[in-house]
């Protein structure tokens, strides 16, 4: 196969085929999850928002529905401070409008700093944000915050509220999730606010197969999003991967409060990655039922938030959780 020229590798082509060079070659093998978030994977990703058994995102929507003011007048504090809201790993910001009408109601303009990868979920957040939310302006922002400074624009004045929703902060391993915190933290304002959303792991009104579900819908969507990674490799750095030659699995680990998302070879199969400038090229063999590890989504308890949110230099100001306790809204404050 054809080598590629170092000179058509951007940046983020770069760290695509990094990531996939250091994943593919592991034991067991892995691929990141921001990897998932080409412009396709964003659309899919959208699509699984909406699915009847991905009960994530509409419930954490009913959370900002429900207390959306009340979140807010907390945020800004007893001295009724002005926000700027920041927000990782925006994507297309559908639930966001909700808490930019509050940050409204309560002072009138607002800046809202999108942070994202994927620079098309991004371009749909803006046109969705301004086109419905005249007196926002919106100042996107393409970056990995996982691996970079956290790009934050500060304006003098205005306490920061950052919003990390969505459960994003269950993609990352405990010790990973502690690192970003900090370095969120780091960046931040004695005083500043952080809004982290968070799935809550089972209980009386959530089973094990309710999580599975969420991970492993009927429509197939899922299965999509994550044969999709395979996709963008072939499209980026010219692999050869068959994507419907694996097979998707959701898979509920206990042990570590945590569902899994795999692909699983469905024969014995070998999958070539070219050689670029600096490396050569690579043959890869599976085997059968050899799996790619390509996603983690921990599930918490109100303790091991706190436990989460304290090292890393935040105070739990309050929680909100919907009425089934599915899920969590928590306001913190950098200390």
């Amino acid at each position: 196969m054809p080598s590629i020229a170092a000179e058509t590798l951007d940046a983020t082509t770069s760290a695509v085929a990094a990531e996939a060079r250091a994943g593919l070659t592991a034991r067991p093998r892995t691929l990141s999850a921001w990897l998932f978030y080409d412009e396709e994977g964003s659309r899919l990703f959208e699509q699984i928002t909406e699915l009847p058994e991905y009960y994530l995102t509409r419930t954490e929507r009913s959370i900002f529905s429900a207390h959306a003011d009340e979140i807010l007048r907390r945020a800004a504090g007893d001295e009724r401070r002005t926000l700027t809201l920041i927000e990782l790993g925006a994507g297309t910001a559908t639930k966001t409008g909700i808490l930019l009408a509050a940050a409204i109601r309560q002072q009138g303009k607002v800046v809202y700093q999108p942070v994202d990868v994927s620079e098309s979920a991004l371009a749909a957040a803006s046109e969705n944000i301004e086109a419905n939310f005249p007196d926002v302006t919106v100042r996107c922002q393409v970056a990995d915050y996982t691996r970079e400074p956290l790009p934050l624009d500060r304006l003098p004045g205005l306490r920061t509220l950052a919003l990390y929703i969505g459960s994003s902060i269950g993609n990352f391993s405990p010790q990973a999730a502690a690192a970003l915190l900090a370095n969120i933290r780091a960046q931040l304002l004695p005083g500043d606010k952080l809004l982290l959303g968070t799935d809550l792991g089972p209980g009386r009104n959530k089973s094990a197969d309710t999580l599975v579900a969420a991970y492993d819908d009927d429509a197939g969507v899922t299965a999509a999003f994550n044969r999709n990674v395979l996709t963008r490799l072939n499209r980026d750095l010219g692999a050869d991967f068959r994507p419907e030659s694996f097979d998707h699995r959701a898979v509920w680990n206990a042990d570590q409060s945590r569902i899994e998302m795999h692909l699983a070879s469905l024969a014995k199969q070998r999958v070539h990655l070219p050689a670029t400038a600096s490396a050569p090229a690579l043959a890869i063999d599976f085997a059968p039922g050899e799996t790619i590890h390509t996603e983690n989504s921990y599930k918490f308890t109100p303790d091991s938030i706190d436990a989460l949110l304290k090292p890393a230099g935040f105070v739990i100001d309050q929680s909100w959780l919907d009425p089934l306790h599915l899920f969590a809204v928590t306001l913190a404050t950098a200390v």
